[in-house]
């Protein structure tokens, strides 16, 4: 619990809190620190003015903290933020943990020191007093109840009662005048802690004594802190108990401030159930918060290690130059002191940065450790009106505390390898020249998953070097398998980070894998990424492939011809695998033009109508029309080719035996005009055979 004493201390007096209150800023301090920070501005003058004035900013040395608001004013009940109220004339002070600290702006004598219970006993407020949060700089005008309208953190309280008890070595006496002696027992019906001599002279057992009951200090001390929960009252009601919570208010209020209308639109909720929510939202939040902080623990285990790992391999390496510039003639020697120095600056830069966060690091866990056991202290306190004034606060710094092991914060910022070697071989003449070289072969890309797709039948791969790594690289393999789980082969070599792989089958799945090289060598390979092409094609007209006497439009969805003789066209998709289904409406059909529709290899001859040669299987006229539809289905499992015109099958399979990588195609001449629909589905008579798994790959 050592690490939660920071929180439980007092920004101002740098001593453990002493009945502390609730700034509407949510921060704490105690009631005496607060009256001696009190500070008076002139009538006419108010923080906010001050602040836009530009007064006063520059006596101060603020602490960099964060100057966001946490609450609007609504939200506060206690007035407005403004600026920092300062007098210029007026030096600052430091409390003992590095805050500044506003003087009285009225001298007070010790003596009037009060509880916040009492506030006849306390000196007047000075009227336009305000109050400057010592932690957060922001400041308050006080109304006419002064410090009494802030609320007690008995939450707080109760937890620094529990911790100075925690610490405290042995219980003593309560009933010795001088030197207290270490107590024997403890009586929980007069709640006093006895030597035995004072038990003896003060609780002897008999009479009306008799019946108490006597039980060791250690269980004294436990019956205090499960004490029954005291019951709050309200700060502006005192004869009140808080029994309600306004949620726009963020606080307890009693059923007598509901009937006096100052919540009267807001929503109020039982004590007891917010209590319950809230500390449930402050578990759940600190088990996520705990979390974090077994990570850092973890991380800490492995940056200890690494100090560990580099102070071995840079004495090894050290090592390993030594013995080889001593074998070099004195020039070798000369150049060999160069080195170590070099050697030595690599290696105290490396310890440097993993010291250097491992302090980071420790810091921060210190840090949030405390603050985990402070919110399991707060969790443990019975008081709910006391909970809820603190929880959101709480519950806030959790998060922002969770947010801090973000992203990053857990990855070391230093390797421990030492990624040089020396080589010996060059010759004495060159010695000047001796310096390190890269002798190890590059380590294994990372795959940037968000860059990586793949449309239609084409995909596109990204990847990169692991961040820590300093090695040199020349370039990249690329590899994809067959799309059926076959052989991996190369399909990329090069400096490019990036490709895109076309001519792919479609409704097939790709693995992928790269890999680095360099002069030492070819590195390992990075992890495999699975690709899937897409189920359906989607394919236009070739223009580059058509003949010149083509023509296109309609973003190549729509082909005729400027030539009475046959001239053809292919799609910009190949296929070798798979079912595939497209069709082609007639928009235009003169004098009997007889066009071809079908699949063709990628040489098929463009001048004569397609089918004419070995390198093409097509369907010519067979009763088209003018607003007809063909219909072609290219089936490669089953190795055929099926005609519809109007969604009717023409006859039975049209071609057997089709294998090897081709085109959709067509002939015409310029008495006709047609257009290509693609991405269909397959029509629903037709069944798909097994799959022949021997076609090539496209």
């Amino acid at each position: 619990m050592d690490e939660m004493e920071e929180e439980l201390k007092c920004p101002v007096c740098g001593s453990f809190f002493r009945e502390p209150i609730i700034l509407p800023c949510s921060h704490n301090i105690c009631l005496a620190c607060a009256r001696n920070i009190l500070v008076q501005t002139p009538d006419a003058e108010s923080p906010q003015s001050s602040r836009a004035s530009g007064s006063g900013l520059s006596d101060y040395d603020y602490l960099d903290l964060d100057k966001m608001s946490l609450y609007s004013e609504a939200d506060s009940g206690y007035g407005s933020y403004g600026g920092f109220v300062s007098a210029p004339t007026t030096p600052c002070q430091k409390s003992p943990n590095g805050v500044r600290v506003f003087p009285p702006a009225v001298p007070q004598p010790p003596a009037q020191h009060h509880l916040l219970g009492h506030p006849g006993s306390l000196p007047p407020i000075p009227r336009n007093s305000c109050i400057t949060c010592p932690q957060c700089h922001r400041s308050l005008n006080l109304d006419e109840r002064g410090l009494r309208g802030f609320a007690k953190n008995r939450v707080l309280e109760g937890v620094v009662d529990r911790y100075q008890q925690s610490k405290t070595a042995a219980l003593k006496c309560q009933l010795c005048e001088k030197s207290p002696k270490e107590a024997t027992v403890m009586c929980e019906q007069c709640d006093v802690f006895y030597c035995e001599p004072c038990r003896l002279r003060c609780h002897p057992p008999r009479g009306p004594l008799a019946k108490h009951r006597l039980v060791p200090p250690a269980h004294g001390r436990v019956s205090r802190r499960t004490s029954p929960r005291k019951i709050s009252t309200c700060t502006e009601h005192e004869l009140e108990n808080l029994s309600m919570y306004c949620v726009q208010c963020k606080m307890p209020v009693c059923y007598q401030c509901l009937e006096e209308g100052k919540h009267g639109t807001h929503e109020v909720k039982a004590l007891g159930a917010m209590w319950k929510l809230h500390k449930g939202q402050l578990s759940q939040a600190l088990n996520i918060l705990s979390d974090r902080a077994n990570e850092a623990k973890e991380f800490l285990v492995q940056l200890r290690n690494m100090v560990q790992h580099i102070q071995e391999n840079g004495v090894e390496f050290e090592a390993c130059l030594v013995a080889q510039c001593d074998a070099l003639i004195d020039a070798l020697n000369r150049r060999k002191a160069q080195l170590l120095t070099r050697v030595n600056k690599e290696h105290e830069h490396k310890l440097k940065v993993v010291r250097d966060q491992i302090s980071h690091c420790t810091v921060k866990l210190r840090q949030t450790t405390g603050l985990m056991e402070y919110c399991v202290e707060v969790i443990k306190e019975n008081d709910p009106s006391g909970f809820l004034q603190i929880s959101d606060a709480l519950i806030r710094r959790v998060h922002m505390t969770e947010g801090q092991w973000g992203k990053g914060t857990l990855t070391p910022r230093m390797t421990s390898d030492f990624d040089l070697t020396l080589d010996s071989g060059p010759l004495l003449q060159t010695i000047h020249q001796l310096d390190f070289v890269q002798m190890k072969v590059p380590a294994a890309p990372m795959l940037q998953l968000e860059e990586c797709c793949t449309i239609n039948n084409s995909a596109t791969l990204s990847w990169k070097q692991p961040p820590l790594s300093t090695i040199a690289v020349d370039g990249y393999i690329l590899e994809l398998d067959d799309g059926n789980g076959g052989q991996y082969r190369e399909v990329y070599v090069g400096t490019e980070t990036i490709c895109t792989v076309d001519g792919l089958h479609y409704n097939s799945t790709y693995m992928s894998r790269v890999k680095a090289f360099n002069a030492s060598g070819v590195g390992q390979y990075s992890k495999i990424l699975a690709m899937q092409t897409s189920e359906i094609a989607w394919f236009t007209f070739d223009p580059a492939s058509a003949h010149p006497d083509i023509i296109l439009s309609n973003d190549n969805l729509t082909v005729t011809c400027n030539s009475y003789d046959d001239r053809v066209v292919m799609g910009n998709s190949g296929f070798s695998r798979g079912v595939h289904y497209w069709e082609i409406t007639v928009d235009r059909y003169d004098n009997h033009p007889d066009p071809a529709f079908g699949v063709a290899r990628g040489d098929v001859l463009k001048d004569v109508m397609l089918g004419k040669d070995d390198r093409a299987w097509a369907m010519t006229d067979g009763g088209v029309s003018k607003g007809a539809t063909v219909g072609v289905l290219l089936d490669f499992t089953r190795g055929i080719l099926i005609f519809l015109i109007n969604d009717e099958q023409q006859g039975p399979v049209a071609f057997e035996g089709i294998e090897g990588l081709y085109y959709p195609a067509i002939s015409l001449n310029r008495n006709v005009q047609v257009t290509l629909h693609t991405g269909l589905p397959i029509p629903d008579f037709y069944t798909p055979g097994e799959a022949d798994l021997s076609g090539s790959v496209c």
